[in-house]
């Protein structure tokens, strides 16, 4: 299929595998977990990766490696169904974390965007729809998503707290001891309280239907998208 790109590796049956899509000048392709968490933490605005992260796609721009695109789950999986009605843990995507570098030419993070969408549609049968936030920290307001024709569904305040040079989600200020979330950095994090510097930040809500059918099963109401100079 046209854009797609292969793997080298002949497969004992069937087709050869999809590992991404682009052109020459401008694609998407799947690198290695480790080299994708790497460049997250070094370059993204949160400084660390997400462990239910499963898809990482690297950016390159005439052939240069320009950045870093992961899809997995949400922070609560099995969330899923309550924005979706009906949705299974493989039938959805988070886009979890992006960067791409400033010298990266204009307009290169909708057309990332939009061509890791035809990798996974490609490759991913089961996926029907893809869900990601506009962080109000990056500013923007999710122009980069409207650009890719996600559907807006509305905003949410979201807990954030800064300490020790990294910015944690509430959930971790709020994860029981003993239990699996509850790590050494969390203990700390927990235990300086005081010293934490909490930040409520807008969070807004954009899904790609990769189905268009399954639009009518969403719980939230779409709304018309924002634009870049509305900051009330």
């Amino acid at each position: 299929m046209k854009g797609y790109i292969y793997s080298d590796q002949l497969p004992m049956f069937g087709h050869k595998e999809i590992i991404g899509y682009g052109t020459d000048d401008f694609y998407v392709k799947e690198i290695e977990k480790d080299l994708a968490n790497k460049i997250i933490i070094e370059n993204h605005y949160s400084k660390k990766v997400y462990n239910a992260t499963y898809i990482h796609l690297g950016v390159f721009i005439k052939n240069e490696f320009m950045g870093v695109l992961q899809y997995g789950y949400a922070m609560n999986p099995a969330s899923c169904g309550s924005v979706v009605e009906g949705t299974e843990m493989n039938q959805y995507l988070e886009l979890n974390r992006m960067w791409l570098d400033d010298m990266a030419e204009r307009n290169s993070e909708s057309k990332a965007i939009s061509y890791s969408i035809k990798y996974i549609k490609g490759k991913l049968k089961t996926i029907k729809w893809i869900q990601s936030f506009a962080d109000e920290r990056c500013g923007g307001l999710g122009i980069v998503y409207q650009a890719c024709s996600f559907r807006y569904y509305g905003e949410h305040t979201s807990s954030f707290w800064e300490w020790d040079n990294e910015v944690f989600h509430n959930i971790q200020m709020t994860v029981k001891k003993g239990t699996k979330r509850y790590t050494k950095r969390v203990h700390e994090l927990q235990t300086n309280k005081d010293k934490a510097i909490k930040h409520d930040l807008r969070q807004f809500r954009y899904i790609k239907f990769l189905d268009k059918s399954w639009v009518k099963k969403c719980n939230h109401k779409e709304q018309t998208y924002l634009k870049h100079y509305n900051n009330d």
